[in-house]
């Protein structure tokens, strides 16, 4: 796949989410993304099929671009796996387009998971998330793949919200793979008349870096 058909992907996806109204300015105190100004509501996207279907096509892309890369940039995988629950439909879609089964981490009522879906011990998984940020649900996500004999290498998000992760990924033996970041959709917004208030833009930029300096120092 040519890398000027990711790339127009990739533009297509930041201004898809502006239109969706996917990124919002606030106080959001939401989980571990504590009183963040930025927030990125991927969850929208499953009310627009067409743009769901063209995400599935995105992630496609970037995977067989990274395999056929005289160096690959990710390893083969013959399963992928959301993340629940935002990566579920996600990774739903890429299973669509390419026809990758789907597995995924299921609650049950004593408290633990099941893995829904067929799969074989010592197939290789490609994790897929929405958005990540410190990346506990993928590190936790690929720890009980790996319990149930499961190869994971790699893992697909859509938005990387550059605080952390992908060192913390590293640590643990996983190559994360952002389709776009936090800071590139802000500037996307900030440089096509999106963001209404330049101080909105300069607080959340100020906000992201600094909270990536702080994971950068809690992690050396």
């Amino acid at each position: 796949m040519p890398k000027s058909t990711t790339a127009a992907g990739k533009t297509w996806l930041v201004r898809e989410l502006w239109d969706l109204g996917a990124i919002q300015f606030g106080n959001w105190n939401l989980g571990r993304t504590q009183n963040s100004p930025v927030y990125v509501n991927l969850r929208l996207l499953v009310s627009n099929p067409a743009a769901l279907q063209r995400v599935g096509r995105v992630i496609r892309e970037e995977s067989e671009t990274r395999l056929t890369m005289l160096h690959p940039g990710m390893a083969p995988f013959s399963r992928c796996a959301g993340v629940p629950f935002g990566g579920l439909l996600i990774a739903t879609a890429f299973s669509l387009v390419s026809r990758v089964p789907m597995i995924y981490l299921h609650p049950t009522k004593g408290g633990g998971n099941v893995i829904e879906g067929q799969y074989i011990p010592g197939q290789t998984v490609l994790i897929i998330d929405d958005l990540i940020t410190g990346g506990t649900s993928v590190i936790e996500t690929a720890q009980q793949l790996r319990d149930a004999g499961l190869f994971v290498k790699d893992a697909i998000v859509l938005v990387d919200r550059r605080q952390g992760a992908r060192e913390r990924l590293k640590r643990y033996g996983i190559n994360l793979i952002p389709i776009l970041d936090l800071e590139m959709i802000l500037n996307w917004g900030m440089a096509n008349g999106r963001i209404p208030d330049e101080r909105l833009y300069q607080a959340s930029i100020e906000y992201l870096r600094g909270r990536a300096g702080e994971e950068r120092d809690a992690a050396s």
